[in-house]
């Protein structure tokens, strides 16, 4: 059970994936012992979800391109992944892990909890950011 994060590795990916100036659009970060520490990065979303089992819980931190044709904007997902075979017991650690998590990782649009890894896709973080992030003003097409 984690009971700590590693807070300066966590802050360094998580600026990583915040800078305009980087190619990095996701952070991973998994379990090592009783510490959350970041696992690795990188810039396809396809990436990140081949990185995750169903047995393991785990946070990402993923740089989302929303809006419509006429306006896009960067914005950010916390993202939660605990898989379809974790434990009751883990499962329930998850909220109390996620509150050391984002004493570091402050500022996203939208935080989701995944469980099933049909649910993991771009599309579906682009739809979350869309659906909190106001109005389209767009001519009806995705760009």
């Amino acid at each position: 059970m984690a009971s700590a994060v590693d807070k300066e590795g966590l802050r360094d990916a998580y600026q990583d994936v915040r800078a305009d100036t980087s190619d990095t659009n996701w952070a991973l970060f998994r379990y090592k012992g009783a510490e959350i520490v970041h696992d690795c990065s990188g810039e396809k979303f396809q990436e990140l979800k081949d990185m995750l089992s169903d047995d393991e819980r785990a946070f990402a931190f993923v740089r989302v391109f929303a809006g419509d044709e006429m306006s896009k904007r960067k914005k950010f997902v916390l993202l939660t992944w605990v898989g379809p075979s974790v434990s009751t017991l883990k499962r329930a650690r998850v909220s109390i892990d996620k509150a050391l998590v984002k004493q570091v990782i402050q500022n996203f649009a939208v935080e989701i909890q995944i469980e099933s890894p049909e649910e993991i896709s771009d599309e579906f973080l682009r739809n979350a950011v869309d659906k909190v992030g106001g109005a389209n003003y767009g001519t009806g097409t995705r760009g």
